[in-house]
């Protein structure tokens, strides 16, 4: 068995996997790897939050649905919490490219720090100009001179936190307060707290009372289920250009079994067993190709759920 094999020391594997004939066993040189053996145009599984593969499942449909209906409704407050690689990211790029132009959007990820700190964040996401030198009053006075133009021009401001779960008690209670800037009964900012199941436990903290008040949405998405896992893996598959039959049932269920239905492990299971199959020369992963790659140990990420069920 060989365990934690990587991409570069497949040449040499003496494994299974070297039944090719001629230089059928050697890695592409390009980053192509499975893509013309699959007729693929792009890998359908990478790790990084793409819309273009966006894959509405029940689940996604109804926490996109909720963040649209925060910011249609002029909610104060929408909260989405999942875990990590649920696909909140990937709703927020979506929410971003659909996003009207009366709305101003600042995007801010994995904001940390105290008082003041917090609002620079916030005015460089607008693109605003920082006075390195400013007190935290003409800060904020920036800001609410900024929130009262757009308005003046008919424009909203919605501002976005991802990974929000890394902002302290005293960091949400400072942006809690910014949605006290408003004019007469209208809201001048929105805010949209994206973040892990921690978030969503900071906000019902009861010292967080007066923020979770002002929640008029939230959703919390949760792991696919084994349907669904299918229907997401031959989905990606048709979207690369494949015919959404590469993948047996049997092995999107084993699938299901060792990702549990998250979909960032999914992917990435997914990429190693075409990469298997490839090397293999069979023209669909079955269970076969699923257990080598389990056996093998190349599925990292499947360590963290090991943790999570001893825990």
């Amino acid at each position: 068995m060989v365990q934690g094999m990587s991409v570069g020391n497949l040449r040499g594997a003496s494994t299974r996997f070297d039944k090719a004939e001629g230089n059928r066993g050697a890695m592409a040189s390009s980053d192509g790897f499975y893509l013309e053996f699959f007729g693929l145009d792009r890998r359908p599984f990478t790790l990084l939050p793409d819309p273009g593969f966006m894959y509405w499942s029940p689940l996604h449909k109804r926490g996109y649905s909720v963040l649209q209906f925060g910011i249609m409704s002029c909610a104060p407050i929408t909260l989405l919490t999942g875990e990590i690689g649920a696909g909140k990211t990937t709703l927020v790029q979506q929410l971003l490219s659909e996003m009207e132009q009366q709305i101003t959007v600042g995007l801010i990820s994995n904001a940390q720090g105290g008082r003041g700190e917090l609002l620079q964040w916030v005015l460089h996401a607008l693109g605003l100009p920082i006075n390195k030198d400013a007190t935290y009053v003409q800060l904020f006075r920036a800001l609410q001179d900024f929130l009262v133009s757009e308005y003046a021009a008919g424009r909203r401001v919605a501002l976005i936190f991802d990974e929000a779960q890394n902002l302290t008690v005293e960091g949400l209670e400072e942006i809690r307060m910014l949605t006290n800037i408003n004019a007469n009964t209208d809201e001048l900012i929105q805010l949209v707290l994206v973040g892990q199941p921690e978030l969503r436990d900071l906000v019902l903290d009861p010292k967080m009372r007066q923020l979770t008040q002002r929640v008029a949405a939230s959703f919390h998405l949760e792991r696919m289920d084994e349907a669904s896992v299918e229907a997401y893996i031959r989905h990606r598959m048709k979207t690369a250009g494949g015919s959404g039959e590469e993948f047996t049932d049997d092995a999107c269920a084993l699938i299901f079994q060792q990702t549990r239905g998250v979909p960032r492990l999914v992917n990435q299971f997914c990429d190693f067993a075409l990469m298997y199959a490839w090397t293999n020369e069979a023209d669909k992963v079955d269970e076969d190709v699923v257990n080598q790659v389990v056996e093998d140990g190349v599925f990292f990420g499947g360590n963290s759920l090991e943790k999570e069920a001893i825990v």
